[in-house]
C-alpha cells in the first residue's frame, strides 16, 4: 500500500516562474525545476528569515522535512548559478477542498 502525499502549505506564489542568464539563448539552455514547496522554504527560511522550526509549522511539516526540502532547493539553485543554468519554478498547485 503507498503512504498518500501529503500537502504542504504554500503562502506565496512567484511573480515569475522562469529565471535565466542573460546571455543564454532560450532554444539552448539547461534548466533547474525549482518545485513550489522548495520556492516556499526559501521564501520563508532565506527572506523572511524565520527560525527552521516556525518555518516548518507554517509549511505544515516536520523539521526533518523541511530540512530536507530547503537543502534540497539550495543545492538546485546553487547548480544553476554555478553552472549558467535557468531556473524554472513548478506551477502545479492544488487547492485545498473545504469541506
Amino acid at each position: 500500500m503507498t503512504r498518500l502525499k501529503i500537502y504542504k502549505k504554500i503562502g506565496s506564489v512567484p511573480n515569475s516562474l522562469h529565471f535565466k542568464p542573460v546571455d543564454l539563448k532560450l532554444k539552448h539552455f539547461d534548466e533547474v525545476v525549482i518545485t513550489m514547496e522548495e520556492f516556499e522554504s526559501l521564501r520563508l527560511k532565506d527572506l523572511n528569515n524565520l527560525k527552521q522550526k516556525d518555518a516548518a509549522k507554517r509549511m505544515w511539516v516536520s523539521q526533518p522535512t523541511f530540512n530536507r526540502i530547503i537543502t534540497s532547493a539550495r543545492r538546485k539553485l546553487s547548480n544553476a548559478i554555478i553552472n549558467g543554468k535557468s531556473i524554472r519554478v513548478e506551477s502545479k498547485i492544488r487547492k485545498r477542498r473545504s469541506r
